[in-house]
């Protein structure tokens, strides 16, 4: 059944999958806003950091501990303060992360009608019943060709990338939201976009959603 009076679409995916594509489709159907590396700036900006640290926002832990070290005592979003500034090369704490991050994620839902992708925004509104939390997947075999064709990379180059990317991937799950393993289960809905098209698989999160088929 769809959601009911689903107001956001989380859209969580692994590299080569089409997650990306199939959450553009998303949102033009929907007529939501599309929210990715928004989600990252506009913590930067509220923060009072260069937009240009965040440039690499796919690179989630490695940038997020590089705009948290620039930010200082700067607060983000629903009350969030930060501790005092961090000395250079130390990580802040997980908790910390967490607040910056899912403070801005939550006011983004609280404002509805938004498909957000990544930034384990499908964890962060885990609660929440206007939610429709949506995993796009696909083969590791067909990954890495998506992403060697998409790169003009061999594919041997392309499967260390995204064996980089999965293991960032699941330690930032982790670390911020204390899940030592990502299950299906975790989702509303899971897609494999092996056979589907990015298109086919749009369809599928939008009809979950209660929304019609994307033209």
């Amino acid at each position: 059944m769809p959601v009911v009076d689903c107001r956001v679409v989380c859209i969580s995916s692994e590299d080569g999958s089409g997650g990306q594509q199939a959450a553009e489709r998303v949102a033009k159907a929907l007529d939501f806003r599309l929210i990715d590396e928004d989600i990252v700036e506009r913590a930067a900006v509220e923060a009072g950091v260069e937009e240009m640290v965040v440039a690499d926002v796919e690179r989630r832990k490695s940038t997020l501990v590089r705009l948290i070290e620039g930010i200082g005592t700067s607060g983000v979003g629903a009350g969030y303060v930060l501790t005092p500034p961090y000395a250079p090369g130390r990580e802040p704490a997980s908790d910390e992360l967490r607040g910056l991050i899912r403070s801005v994620i939550e006011d983004t839902a609280a404002q509805g009608k938004a498909v957000i992708v990544s930034h384990a925004a499908s964890f962060a509104l885990g609660g929440r019943e206007d939610v429709l939390r949506a995993l796009v997947t696909a083969s590791p075999q067909t990954r890495t060709r998506r992403l060697a064709d998409s790169l003009g990379e061999d594919e041997g180059d392309a499967s260390k990338a995204l064996k980089r990317g999965d293991a960032g991937r699941a330690d930032y799950i982790k670390r911020f939201y204390g899940v030592s393993r990502e299950l299906p289960c975790h989702y509303d809905i899971v897609v494999n976009t092996d056979k589907l098209s990015f298109e086919d698989a749009a369809a599928l999160i939008v009809q979950a959603a209660g929304g019609a088929r994307p033209r």
